[in-house]
């Protein structure tokens, strides 16, 4: 289980023979059982690459398919397994691992897609709560117009009311000035008439 050591084993081994046909399936499998699954992925191409016959290259690219679905690259993991399986089509595994790969591959469209409506339906809501608060802030400055509106009326009326007022005002002012004329007239008028005298009526 030391993995790690194997690896660097491996790595020496393909240095003294790069031409090596199992160095880099080997140094697959320990770079793989260290979870580092694309430095994997690399070697298993490799494998596959350089192999003699169709068996070692169909292992090669299941196991490449095998890296790539830990990494969650499912399309390219699908096409990994569907070439291992034209190269030895009775794997079952391989054939197991290949549905295994599309499901996942499934539920990751489908959550992708969740998320889209999620995203479509948070922007419809915000874009219903944006009509909202645009329709209460239109409704409110109606109201303040109105009320705006309905100040100056009143405004309007009580400064009628107060002209009114002072019209009558001086329209007493007026009568009373009249009615005082008028005592003075007749006063005039008395002093002016011809006082009458009594004659003596000659018989």
């Amino acid at each position: 289980n030391k993995f790690s050591d194997a690896e660097v084993s491996y790595r020496k081994a393909l240095e003294l023979d790069k031409g090596a046909l199992q160095g880099p399936f080997n140094l697959g499998d320990a770079l793989y059982r260290q979870d580092r699954f694309d430095e994997a992925a690399e070697q298993y191409r490799s494998a596959a690459e350089r192999a003699p016959d169709r068996d070692i290259k169909a292992q090669a690219m299941h196991n490449l398919g095998n890296a790539l679905l830990r990494s969650k690259k499912y399309p390219e993991s699908i096409a990994s397994y569907k070439e291992a399986l034209k190269l030895n089509p009775k794997d079952a595994e391989t054939k197991y691992n290949l549905e295994y790969a599309k499901q996942m591959l499934r539920q990751e469209q489908q959550q992708q897609q969740q998320k889209q409506d999620q995203k479509k339906d948070d922007k419809k809501d915000q874009k219903k709560d944006k009509q909202k608060q645009d329709q209460q802030k239109q409704d409110q400055q109606k109201q303040d117009q109105q009320k705006q509106d309905q100040q100056k009326q009143d405004q309007q009326k009580q400064q009628a009311q107060r002209k009114q007022e002072i019209s009558k005002a001086d329209a007493e002012r007026i009568l009373e000035a009249l009615k005082n004329e008028e005592k003075n007239v007749k006063k005039k008028l008395q002093k002016k008439a011809p006082v009458r005298v009594q004659v003596e009526k000659d018989w």
